[in-house]
């Protein structure tokens, strides 16, 4: 960091939070609020004797809670700016009852209290997204006794209580009595690898092993007295010399023990803990005792992450993680053109593969904006500005904000940041958006090629691009047999499905319509697909009140990887297809005549009491939705599709 702040061609802002970002690939506008520090950067010499002073003591958050620090101090060493600020909340200097000890004791005059918050305004080309990661809080595992017994600490305080700069200064000791511990014990994937969400994330957080056997071999090091035991499920060394570690940490004496305590107990005489485990190795329940516990606790998204992913519009996996354009072409990629992102913001990661992807990152950042103009596919929205209807539904659905509205004003569509998902196609109803390669007129032609003979004996079915078109490739590759009866229409996105496409379909005889796109979370288009699902219930809603089944049209999730489950969805539709007789077919295009396409208007809930809830009956992870019609057919957690929804 330090290295980055004496950069001549890098401008480092600490202490500042990006507030909006605005605008397109090559032309970002970001506002970022530089907050007041109170103490002039530029003169303070860190002498410390405000901090001396200041009658303020808080937890140190670099020591994770184990030091304390005051109002006016350095966030951590080898901080840039090298320089004292001042936290305002827990200042009381910001009281009506000041105290200003911390100005008496300036000699260099440095501290002011009426320093104000800086708003800037950067115009930039390209954004790298490095919001990093936090650290999964092992409280809610009460098994394991954290912040109940002060010997059981995680791998982060662990870090701080051996570290030189730690508040124990280097010196090995446990939190409760700060005597040298004799027998310590660690415990693997707290908080990973689980299906209960109250228990912690269903991922591996990649880091926590060699973590562990870092730390362990570190102790045998300095401390080869002392008895070290791993409690694990799975041990996962993977990477350039990183088995080697593992093997000569075995030889140094630390136990390695396949299992996972079930229970911890703390003997209140001597402050030592009581574990129960099952070694699932050797086939019996072991009773250990040791002098401390360290939990191995696994990464989670940082706080915010969320935040900057909406101001940029970004996809974000089940995990919560960031999630790239494509995981093996594009790994630093995003949806959103011109927007790249690093390091563990995309999926917990250690420092090496951190390094690699912020290089990949840079390098690609460099190649953007040496280019003197960009080039964009073209597959993307056209505006028609005499058919407009100044509506706006258009702008309320594009998930990359590229048509910017005002009100009863004629949309502003920018081709550089439209991706040609066709969502605003789909839902403009009267014609005034058009798609380049993928238009209306071509889908129709389609449609009556694919009905112009012996209509009852075909399906027509829309696939996403990107993933249900390639997992029926995947499946076509792997010669999977499956009901050869469909006839699938590629669209860029399941969005890009008109609901009069739909209709006009079964008003030619189609006796099943498929609607196939990537799964509800993994949407290549951010959100797009949520569309897709408003608009199928808006169909179905419609079938049903035109005396039709509304099971004829059908709505599935399959991912490019997924071969299997698109032969499964096959089969399942051709039985759909062979329920359906041609008295229903032959009584479909009139019924369809005399009524309209349905057309749900886009919703925009802003009342909290809206929001209608769901619960998985598998897994009883239970999520928020914004509208009712929104209704999530998979489990974000366990992928299951036993969803129910609640009030």
């Amino acid at each position: 960091m330090m290295d980055v702040g004496r950069h001549p061609n890098i401008e480092l802002l600490t202490y500042s939070d990006i507030e909006d970002i605005t605008g397109y690939v090559g032309n970002f506008t970001a506002y970022v609020r530089k907050k007041a520090r109170y103490v002039d950067e530029n003169e303070c010499t860190t002498c410390g004797d405000c901090a001396a002073v200041c009658p303020v003591v808080v937890p140190d958050e670099f020591q994770m809670g184990l030091g304390s620090r005051k109002a006016i101090y350095i966030s951590f060493p080898q901080a840039v700016p090298s320089a004292y600020m001042v936290e305002a909340e827990e200042c009381l200097g910001q009281n009506p009852i000041a105290c200003g000890r911390c100005i008496e004791a300036c000699e260099k005059k440095c501290i002011s209290f009426d320093q104000k918050d800086t708003l800037l305004e950067l115009n930039v080309g390209a954004i790298v997204v490095a919001t990093g990661m936090d650290v999964y809080d092992p409280t809610a595992l009460n098994e394991y006794g954290y912040r109940r017994f002060a010997n059981v600490v995680s791998s982060m305080e662990f870090e701080r209580l051996i570290s030189t700069g730690g508040p124990l200064e280097g010196h090995l000791g446990r939190p409760g009595d700060l005597k040298k511990p004799e027998r310590i014990a660690f415990v693997q994937c707290v908080g990973s690898r689980t299906r209960n969400p109250e228990k912690g994330n269903p991922y591996c957080s990649n880091i926590c092993c060699m973590n562990t056997i870092k730390s362990a071999q570190y102790l045998k090091d300095n401390y080869p007295e002392i008895d070290i035991t791993v409690f694990y499920m799975d041990l996962r060394a993977f990477g350039k010399g990183f088995e080697e570690l593992l093997m000569r940490s075995k030889e140094s004496g630390v136990r390695y023990i396949r299992g996972l305590p079930g229970d911890v107990e703390e003997i209140p005489e001597s402050g030592s803990l009581k574990v129960i485990v099952e070694n699932t190795t050797a086939k019996r329940l072991e009773n250990h005792e040791f002098d401390m516990i360290v939990l191995a606790v696994g990464a989670r998204p940082a706080t915010d992450t969320e935040s900057i992913r909406r101001l940029v519009s970004l996809s974000k996996s089940p995990n919560g993680f960031l999630k790239e354009a494509h995981a093996k072409l594009l790994p630093v990629n995003t949806p959103t053109k011109g927007v790249f992102i690093a390091g563990c913001a995309e999926s917990p990661k250690d420092v090496r593969e951190s390094v690699t992807q912020a290089g990949a990152a840079s390098s690609k950042t460099s190649i953007l904006l040496k280019k003197e103009k960009f080039s964009i596919e073209a597959i993307t929205s056209v505006l028609d500005e005499e058919l407009c209807k100044k509506c706006g539904q258009c702008a309320a659905v594009c998930p990359f904000n590229a048509i910017i509205w005002e009100k009863k004003q004629v949309p502003r569509l920018v081709s550089a940041a439209c991706v040609g998902c066709g969502s605003c196609a789909a839902e403009c109803r009267y014609g005034a958006i058009k798609m380049r390669h993928f238009s209306d007129q071509a889908i129709y032609a389609q449609i009556d090629a694919i009905l112009d003979e012996n209509p009852a004996d075909k399906i027509v079915t829309f696939a996403c691009n990107w993933c249900s078109y390639a997992g029926a490739d995947t499946a076509g590759m792997a010669r999977m047999i499956y009901p050869p009866n469909a006839r699938i229409i590629r669209t860029m996105c399941s969005a890009r499905v008109n609901p009069e496409f739909v209709w006009y379909a079964f008003k030619k005889g189609a006796p099943v319509v498929l609607v196939s796109g990537c799964h509800y979370v993994d949407c290549h288009y951010i959100d797009a697909n949520r569309s897709t699902v408003r608009r199928m219930d808006g169909l179905w809603n419609g079938l049903e009140k035109a005396g039709l089944r509304p099971d004829r049209l059908m709505l599935e999730w399959c991912s490019a990887a997924e071969g299997g489950r698109w032969r499964t969805i096959m089969d399942e539709v051709e039985k759909k297809r062979l329920s359906v007789n041609m008295e229903e077919i032959d009584r479909t295009g009139p019924a369809l005549e005399q009524a309209k396409v349905p057309r749900p208007v886009n919703p925009k809930p802003t009342d909290e009491k809206t929001k209608a809830g769901f619960t998985c009956m598998r897994c009883n992870y239970q999520w928020r939705d914004l509208f009712r019609t929104g209704i999530e057919r998979i489990c974000p957690q366990c992928r299951s599709n036993s969803i129910r929804w609640i009030k």
